[in-house]
């Protein structure tokens, strides 16, 4: 990862000594505080703090509230509250308000150095959907003038696009190429649906692609925990279709890609999130891309239980109908074998890289970076 500046505090000499070698060794800049007064006063006199690591009494009214006033200054900045919170009820409140981004134990370096690495993720996500921003404004004025400029936008357009999948895969191994196959699965079940024109078509490939693009913002304690949810944490994980929307409603989010996003979980017997809707008045993409989830979920590999074949996904599907699922889709996923389905499952991921290449790509640009 690109060298940002880290700033550690903690009244422990000791610990935050440890901490700031541990986080050199990783090649990371860092500078520490004996107190959370020296923070706020470092940080009041400069803004070139990517993250601040602090160990702080979380009931604490006044420094917690500091750093909630930090945050909406500055929403760029990432807060890691090291601190052993028996309350979950706390911590959820902490995450949920955005007083702090990560909750992590003292002694646990390697969740520590976990943290700051999503954080560093984030950030770099954001400068990129930024700068991506910026051109589009820039050259939309220019479009009707200059058609090669429009076609050089639909480049930086995808390009942004692949970043943002390729960042998601490489925060979850078990869902590799997730996206990429339901986007194929959908843009299937829309032909056979009817729908044949080529922008439609682009544009639920791109909406399936992008449909979880909102737990960018889900911690990845959360995310990631092995364990069973709390209800709070399942509630902070439905929350994701909507930061997804709002993530990315600038980057020339038309009404496909965004119904898929923002609704790809409702049910069709309305007790889906995060609105409730029911049967038609769900999107027909969202309804398309609901069972193309469903199936590759059913068919791949999850840590708690093997994928299973498609005649199992079918009778699955086929026992949802009406309930989770729109009785025309499961028809026209009906309409074709089997066999067929798994061979547009074979033909989409031979042409996928491999989560290695990936991983070897990252690991080369980071090192050039440095």
């Amino acid at each position: 990862m690109n060298r940002k500046k880290v700033l550690v505090s903690g009244e422990n000499e000791k610990i935050r000594n440890q901490l700031a070698r541990f986080l050199s060794d990783q090649a990371i800049d860092v500078e520490t505080a004996s107190s959370f007064s020296e923070v706020r006063n470092r940080l009041l006199s400069s803004n070139d703090f990517s993250l601040i690591v602090v160990s702080l009494d979380p009931y604490d009214v006044l420094n917690m509230q500091f750093l909630q006033s930090l945050k909406t200054t500055n929403n760029r900045l990432g807060i890691i509250l090291l601190s052993k919170i028996q309350n979950t009820e706390l911590a959820i409140t902490l995450l949920k308000e955005g007083t702090v981004d990560h909750i992590a134990s003292r002694d646990n370096l390697a969740g520590i150095f976990s943290a700051i690495k999503n954080e560093f993720n984030k950030i770099e996500l954001i400068e990129k959907n930024e700068s991506y921003l910026r051109s589009l404004r820039k050259q939309k004025s220019e479009e009707q003038k200059n058609i090669t400029r429009a076609q050089y936008l639909e480049e930086i357009y995808d390009a942004t696009l692949e970043n943002l999948i390729t960042a998601l895969d490489l925060r979850d191994v078990e869902t590799f190429g997730h996206s990429r196959i339901v986007a194929k699965y959908s843009q299937v079940l829309a032909e056979i649906l009817g729908i044949k024109e080529k922008n439609a078509l682009d544009n639920i490939r791109k909406g399936a692609l992008l449909h979880d693009v909102g737990k960018i913002a889900i911690p990845d304690s959360i995310l990631k925990k092995p364990s069973s949810l709390s209800s709070q944490e399942w509630e902070k994980i439905k929350l994701h279709p909507s930061l997804g929307f709002g993530l990315i409603k600038e980057i020339r989010l038309v009404k496909e890609v965004g119904n898929i996003i923002l609704y790809h979980h409702e049910r069709f017997d309305g007790t889906g999130y995060p609105k409730r809707l029911k049967k038609e008045n769900i999107p027909l993409e969202a309804r398309i891309f609901a069972l193309a989830d469903a199936l590759d979920a059913i068919t791949s590999h999850r840590p708690y239980r093997k994928e299973r074949d498609f005649k199992v996904a079918k009778k699955e599907i086929l026992d949802n109908s009406g309930t989770q699922f729109s009785p025309d889709i499961v028809e026209a996923f009906c309409s074709l074998s089997l066999e067929r389905w798994g061979k547009i499952r074979f033909e989409t991921t031979k042409l996928m890289h491999s989560f290695k290449d990936i991983l070897d790509l990252q690991k080369t640009l980071n090192e050039k970076g440095n």
